[in-house]
């Protein structure tokens, strides 16, 4: 038993190490530790964030691989790259595209018209107008039949026929038949989706019609999604009940029992029952994190306060504007113990103390990975 408990500690802590995030500095860029330190110092005109332990770079016009060490995987010689995801990434070389090993080795692959990136263990192949999949073996799974395929969300995908949406698992099994004409992601057996002029939820295969709502939101992280109904928007179960009635302008997902809500041109916070918990005081509001903590907007500034709504970092930062990807659509917030900030013109990172990581600030700097 200690021997297996010693194993799975050495495994997360050196998970914890390989974690790190690309930033820019002195116009090159690098990689720093969650502890703020560089684990590649900044030296490359350009680079990417690490995928599946290997992070692309370019040195002298050619992009190459690195591991987490800042050591060559695979030397630079490619003229256009993706990520590594199950082992696998598409390179280009001489205008060719094609999958290569952490080893750097080509591996062939079924014959597609259009190569795609792999997604914890599968990839889409393409032949004339229809999608398959196949895994990183090489195998097909699913021959292609499909007028399109979505990125998997977990285990799960949404595929399209004839104008039709449905849901597939890994496997290709389709689990929800395409035959409405808009479905949400695959949560716990239910799918938001519209058939006709009608928005319900698909459970145990079968299309309940969700009393008035005109557009139904994706499950998140709590059994309980947003839905609009004559123009206000309100909270529904996962059995299609109503359990807070549509009242707000906007909202967002719940996260830890709350859910940032809009009233009288302010932000706040309710709970599972639709009572404030937190009054609408603040100009924006994001959702609550794994850490406890929410970014909330004061003035032009943004801070983060604890479920108690008291703010235990002081709203003077920025967290929503582009660095070196367009990372609005990213989360925001903590994430994994740290939460991406800006301040005065630098990006930098803050632990749930609110100190900065290094102290350092930096010209740019993507997610951890």
């Amino acid at each position: 038993m200690k021997k297996i408990t010693l194993f799975l500690l050495l495994c997360v802590n050196i998970c914890f190490a390989q974690e790190l995030a690309l930033v820019r500095q002195n116009g090159k860029f690098g990689y720093i530790t969650k502890k703020g330190d560089f684990a590649v110092k900044p030296q490359y005109d350009k680079a990417k964030s690490f995928s599946d332990g290997l992070a692309a770079v370019n040195e002298n016009g050619k992009w190459g691989f690195i591991n987490t060490k800042g050591e060559w995987a695979v030397k630079p010689q490619f003229d256009g790259i993706n990520e590594f995801n199950s082992g696998l990434c598409v390179v280009e070389k001489d205008k060719e595209q094609f999958y290569i090993n952490k080893k750097g080795e080509t591996v062939k692959m079924p014959q597609s018209d259009k190569l795609y990136t792999f997604e914890n263990g599968v990839a889409f192949i393409k032949r004339g107008n229809k999608v398959g999949l196949i895994n990183a073996k090489g195998e097909v799974v699913t021959e292609p039949k499909f007028d399109v395929i979505k990125s998997f969300e977990g285990n799960y995908a949404r595929v399209k026929n004839a104008d039709k949406w449905g849901i597939i698992d890994k496997s290709g099994k389709i689990i929800i038949e395409p035959e409405y004409q808009e479905i949400g992601n695959y949560f716990k057996g239910v799918a938001w989706a519209r058939s006709g002029e009608s928005f319900g939820l698909v459970i145990a295969g079968k299309f309940k019609v969700v009393d008035g709502a005109d557009k139904i939101w994706d499950f998140a992280t709590q059994d309980i999604t947003y839905a609009r109904k004559a123009k206000k928007i309100g909270f529904i179960d996962l059995k299609g009940n109503w359990v807070i009635e549509p009242k707000f302008d906007k909202v967002r997902e719940f996260a830890k029992n709350l859910a940032p809500v809009y009233e009288n041109k302010k932000w706040g916070y309710i709970n599972t029952t639709g009572a404030f918990a937190i009054e609408p005081t603040f100009n924006d509001a994001e959702v609550f994190s794994e850490a406890g903590l929410a970014p909330v907007k004061v003035g032009d500034s943004w801070g983060f306060i604890d479920a108690k709504g008291t703010l235990v970092i002081p709203a003077k930062y920025g967290i929503t504007a582009g660095g070196l990807s367009l990372f609005t659509s990213e989360p925001k917030g903590f994430i994994g113990g740290v939460a991406r900030v800006k301040f005065e013109k630098k990006w930098g990172f803050l632990d749930a103390t609110g100190k900065v990581l290094g102290d350092q600030w930096y010209e740019n700097a993507e997610l951890f990975n």
